[in-house]
């Protein structure tokens, strides 16, 4: 998710353009959104939430979701080259993420009506009846990243349309190409003008989005310090926020009846969309009896995987930067080359001492740290030992041994014995500086909405 970005921005110049990463070629700019033409957007979204979002049904609204599924496969190719200009994804992870975004929305299109059917209550005492009803609470804000542009906005905009609260997103500077894509997407499946709003907003524009008192939450995800941000203002003014802030997600290796395929499960969560992925596994802590070995393969894994750009110079510059430090700080590298523009080579760091900045910081790319630990209990204590706690992997040929593990990892999230098992129906989202709150399956329904009693007495 984006990251290290300042929050404070000049809001009169043009933020909001594609830089081919490849090249470092400026494709095309956005103007950003005059204060006129925010108001226009909080405008539209509280009048759609008035006369559609109030009155319509769970089923007209998931007839519309169900819509947006079938027009994101049908634009996949489109989508899928913004993406790839936009923030340098390889273009089978673009199409990926295309496929698994509309996977959302058909998710809730099938489960909306059920996750928000009325919940009787068993009285204690007394006559009549009692029910929780869900219901939609207004105009949203969400504050979406660069890495995946399509699937973040599905997470947050599938559920909270299905319970008929109307979005406003701003979408990352990056990406305004796949965001005025998104948004074509909304109005061509039938949602009403406002239920779904882009804008191209600067950073005071959106602290005054949050302050409009129709606007009823935010969902962000990105770095902390946006995080922090705005979670101050939306406190400050009484919303709820759900924030996703990223991670250092460890990869426990603790036993393994084939070592080849959990050095490629390693690889694999390392490498997802070029390491920029605020669940890839960036720490790999290894016990010492498989460790020589486990480094062996796994470097050698690492040095020969295909290469893609980083969203940008300025992301290929920074990971150079946290390495170099690392390196003056003791650590060891092996690297598959030198930067080149926004490519920055795949590298295994090894001997990053708990002194170390590195050793506490998310490395955001192609970059793996390798650990190695005597016992399940010092593996413990090295993936703790991190302000996050989203993501985790853990592997053993030992059941019992996995599942404590899983017990007491201060995480969000723990696969055991596999990578890549996300799916529509599972929550997402951390503990500690990774943020709070959850997106996807039946929980991510969950956080905008009023669970209003209803208790009659006769």
């Amino acid at each position: 998710m984006t990251r290290h970005t300042p929050w404070k921005e000049d809001r009169h110049v043009t933020q909001y353009a594609v830089t081919d990463p490849s090249t470092g070629k400026l494709v095309q700019t956005y103007p950003t959104a005059t204060d006129a033409e925010i108001a226009a957007a909080v405008d539209a979204a509280a009048a759609a939430y008035d006369t559609w979002g109030r009155i319509s049904t769970v089923a007209d609204r998931t007839a519309l979701l169900r819509r947006v599924a079938e027009l994101h496969r049908e634009r996949s190719a489109e989508l899928a080259a913004a993406m790839v200009e936009e923030m340098g994804k390889p273009l089978s992870d673009a199409e990926g993420e295309v496929g698994f975004s509309a996977a959302i929305y058909d998710y809730y299109a099938d489960n909306a009506a059920k996750f928000l059917a009325d919940e009787p209550i068993q009285l204690g005492e007394g006559q009549g009846t009692a029910v929780i009803r869900r219901m939609p609470v207004g105009v949203l804000l969400g504050i979406m990243p660069w890495n995946f542009p399509a699937y973040q906005v599905a997470r947050f905009a599938a559920p909270n349309l299905a319970t008929g609260n109307t979005v406003v997103l701003k979408h990352a500077p990056q990406c305004p190409r796949s965001a005025a894509l998104l948004q074509q997407i909304f109005l061509d499946a039938g949602f009403p003008e406002g239920a779904y709003v882009n804008v191209y907003a600067t950073n005071d524009q959106v602290a005054a989005i949050i302050a409009d008192p129709r606007v009823q939450g935010v969902s962000l995800t990105g770095s902390e310090r946006a995080g922090a941000a705005v979670a101050e203002i939306a406190g400050r003014h009484l919303k709820k926020v759900v924030l996703e802030l990223g991670g250092s997600d460890p990869f426990v290796v603790l036993g393994s009846d084939d070592l080849d395929a959990t050095v490629q499960a390693a690889v694999a969560a390392r490498l997802d969309n070029t390491g920029q992925a605020c669940n890839a596994a960036k720490r790999i802590i290894v016990h010492q009896d498989l460790y020589d070995d486990f480094v062996s393969r796994f470097t050698d894994e690492m040095l020969a995987a295909s290469s893609a750009p980083l969203s940008s110079v300025a992301a290929a510059e920074r990971l150079e930067q946290q390495v170099a430090r690392a390196l003056s700080e003791g650590a060891s590298l092996a690297s598959a080359g030198e930067r080149d523009g926004a490519h920055y080579p795949a590298g295994v760091l090894t001997g990053v001492e708990r002194s170390s900045m590195a050793y506490r910081e998310e490395l955001f790319g192609p970059v793996a740290m390798v650990f190695k630990v005597r016992d399940e209990d010092e593996a413990v204590e090295v993936a703790n030992d991190t302000p996050y706690g989203l993501g985790s992997y853990v592997f053993s040929n030992d059941a019992a041994q996995a599942a404590r593990v899983a017990d007491r990892l201060d995480a969000g999230m723990v696969f055991v014995n596999g990578v890549g098992a996300e799916g529509v129906e599972l929550p997402f989202g951390g503990v500690k500086r990774s943020g709070f709150g959850r997106e996807l399956g039946r929980f991510g329904i969950e956080e905008f909405v009023n669970k209003k009693l209803i208790r009659t007495v006769r």
